[in-house]
């Protein structure tokens, strides 16, 4: 290392795959002697977000800074900008890395204005799929791919978590000027423990953000369809806006004996739970539970969108179709009639994304992108 860089990761939510990815590339950083710490939300919490920073503080010399960060735009983002950037000068950093559509507004502001005030501040930002995610003509997409283009010029560098979601911020926002890199979401040798269900383990498992577009509806229904003719059981691990919903959607269709809701847990204590996990996304960008499915060895169904396909590449694991009730329900009864079949089909997919995504290797790339920005 010839620099020893400030570098402040912000964002608006510390939950989910990007809460994850923010916490591997900022533990790397920090192990690399560089000095790292976080902007977040100060309205979200909940145990297991709370336990995880706690764990982060350790490795966080510039520390936690805790600010109001609404989810949509809104009049509270001009006081939050003023509070993102007093905190970036006064903890004099080098580095804003901004993460989703909030945190990398809040960073890309933040830098144009202390670089007007003579601090050099250099802006970097991932979108973890996020805004691009709305529709490109709803009203969302406009409004978000309208912020986007107006941001793109104080960007030093953009940083994607896969080719899928580059390819999308260049068909929606068309900065191809700006300096960019692929580094994808990358594993640690603890994600590799093999997976071993519990002995009542269900015979599905879902994890993720309770939310439409993580597609838990699909599950629930290719689930009613089984459960008319045979026996099965699904768990579905995970907190979010639309759980009341799904709640409700298993009773409707009359399976609220076959589905359990337990809530939010690391995805390593929740992989013993089920024998299979089903990734039924009508969206993603490169889901860390698909990753770390692959890693422990979990067989997997999973729809093939955003990133997906990129992790399977090489492999004969299949993809199904999102949003496709019909797909799902004959993959799951295939897992049920061959649970060994899936099974091999895992370990062949765990030996392949060893060699292909590493920590080490992402937050290399990471600082080597941030080093030559700089230099610029």
């Amino acid at each position: 290392m010839t620099r020893r860089l400030r570098i402040i990761h912000c964002l608006r939510a510390p939950v989910g795959g990007l809460f994850r990815h923010v916490l591997d590339l900022s533990g790397a950083q920090a192990e690399r002697g560089h000095d790292v710490g976080y902007v977040i939300d100060s309205s979200t919490s909940d145990p297991l977000t709370e336990r995880r920073l706690a764990q982060a503080a350790e490795h966080l010399s510039l520390g936690i800074t805790r600010i109001p960060m609404q989810r949509l735009p809104s009049l509270q983002d001009f006081r939050s900008t003023r509070a993102v950037c007093e905190a970036a000068r006064s903890k004099r950093i080098d580095v804003l890395h901004g993460h989703g559509a909030k945190g990398g507004a809040y960073a890309r502001l933040v830098a144009r204005s202390l670089r007007r005030s003579d601090t050099p501040v250099a802006a970097f930002y991932t979108p973890h799929g996020g805004s691009l995610h709305y529709p490109p003509r709803s009203i969302q997409g406009r409004i978000y791919t309208g912020i986007e283009k107006i941001l793109a010029p104080h960007t030093n560098g953009l940083i994607f978590e896969c080719d899928f979601i580059g390819r999308v911020y260049d068909e929606r926002v068309g900065a191809q000027h700006v300096p960019r890199r692929a580094v994808p979401n990358a594993l640690q040798p603890r994600d590799f423990t093999p997976h071993t269900p519990n002995a009542d383990a269900a015979d599905f498992l879902f994890i993720g953000e309770l939310r439409i577009l993580k597609g838990v509806d699909v599950l629930l229904q290719a689930l009613a369809r089984i459960a008319a003719h045979r026996s099965v059981r699904a768990v579905i691990v995970g907190a979010g806006p639309d759980a009341a919903l799904f709640r409700d959607l298993a009773r409707t269709l009359k399976i609220e004996d076959k589905v359990n809701f337990p809530g939010a847990m690391p995805a390593q204590d929740a992989f013993r739970l089920g024998r299979c996990l089903i990734v039924p996304s009508r969206a993603e960008s490169m889901p860390y539970i698909v990753l770390e499915a692959a890693a422990a060895g979990v067989p997997l169904l999973a729809t093939s969108v955003g990133g997906i396909p990129e992790i399977v590449s090489g492999t004969d694991t299949p993809l199904l179709p999102p949003a496709n009730v019909d797909a799902l329900t004959q993959a799951m009864i295939r897992f049920l009639d061959a649970p060994e079949v899936a099974k091999a089909r895992a370990e062949r997919l765990r030996a392949a994304v060893a060699d292909r995504f590493t920590v080490d290797r992402a937050a290399e790339a990471v600082l080597a992108f941030y080093a030559e920005q700089l230099r610029r």
